[in-house]
């Protein structure tokens, strides 16, 4: 009988420290993530040196955390995978070098994993992945559609021109004066009011590419014109009019990609798959196409290291490695795994 694959996940691309570990790449049997949103919320954003800190402090806590809760020994651990890319450099380097010191410690495969293609896989700890598929990935860094034909094939055919979709809400949340993190305030809001207020589409025609960078200077000026005129926004719906505005551009742009690529599978990842009027705007687009669509529970959407560890165990299956000179890539690309 196949012995039981057995990956510890790294993740500290960003403002969580997290690590778990994972059965088969299918099942989670530790997930240990410490957040830091209290520290860099009175900041408006996440501050890197405050996060690199953090991250220093955690760092072994919460890897000695997920192997006490999976019961487990570095010993029964088959290979350590970690987030190599993209991120906050000071922040990736701490997960990197933890990761390195335990594969040299106890002689453990590493396995260096990119931070979209753990979103990307975290949708397999919910159910098998079927081919040919597209991820749509929107998080605060990154707005994508990724084509994948099998496991570890990423094709990138449509990102972010300027502001990732998860950043333009933050923004647009500074505005209204609500505090960090931006997206489930404004997501929150826009339920209670209506999309009465014309926001522009960025549509680039021809394109799966996105821009929400004018979208976000249209609400701000839409803002500023208004005060200026002694006039009074409800800022309800300036919020449902502005997601109203990414919402149909996200939409529109994976149903497009679907019908030209003729996948099985769509995909959502990332943290702005927790957004409620995304979820229920895919859920009604694609309920009368017969493509599977995949929406993890919102505890899958934002970084945590079991989605490392499923995109780890893909990549130790298909004979990815790293050496102790392994580093971390802040701008890593994803086409990197094709």
């Amino acid at each position: 009988m196949k012995k039981d694959l057995l990956i510890l996940g790294i993740e500290t691309s960003c403002d969580e420290t997290a690590a778990a570990i994972t059965k088969n790449g299918r099942e989670i049997i530790a997930n240990v993530v410490a957040s830091q949103i209290e520290s860099h919320k009175r900041f408006g954003g996440v501050v890197p040196e405050i996060a690199s800190r953090h991250h220093v402090e955690q760092i072994t806590i919460v890897i000695e955390a997920a192997l006490k809760q999976a019961n487990v020994t570095m010993s029964e651990i088959d290979a350590i995978a970690v987030t190599e890319g993209p991120g906050l450099v000071g922040a990736l380097l701490i997960g990197v070098n933890a990761a390195k010191a335990l594969a040299f410690a106890h002689q453990k495969p590493l396995v260096p994993v990119h931070h979209i293609a753990g979103h990307i896989y975290a949708n397999r700890l919910v159910t098998e992945l079927q081919f040919p598929l597209l991820a749509l990935v929107v998080s605060g860094g990154h707005t994508e559609l990724v084509y994948m034909k099998e496991h570890g094939h990423f094709e990138v055919i449509g990102e972010t021109r300027d502001d990732a979709a998860g950043e333009a809400y933050d923004k647009v949340a500074r505005v209204l004066n609500m505090p960090y993190p931006g997206g489930p305030h404004i997501d929150r809001l826009a339920h209670e009011g209506s999309p009465v207020i014309d926001l522009p589409r960025p549509w680039l025609e021809g394109s799966y590419d996105f821009s929400f960078s004018g979208l976000k200077s249209a609400v701000i000026n839409t803002v500023h014109n208004a005060e200026q005129r002694g006039e009074a926004i409800a800022p309800e719906d300036l919020a449902a009019s502005f997601q109203a505005s990414v919402v149909d551009v996200l939409v529109k742009k994976t149903v497009d990609a679907v019908a030209e690529y003729g996948v099985k599978q769509v995909l959502v990842a990332g943290g702005v798959a927790a957004n409620k009027g995304l979820r229920s705007a895919l859920e009604e687009a694609f309920s009368g196409l017969d493509v599977e669509l995949v929406i993890p529970p919102l505890s899958f959407c934002t970084d945590n290291a079991a989605m490392i560890a499923a995109a780890g165990s893909v990549m130790f299956e298909k004979g990815v490695r790293a050496d102790l000179s392994l580093n971390a890539i802040p701008g890593l690309e994803i086409e990197i795994f094709n």
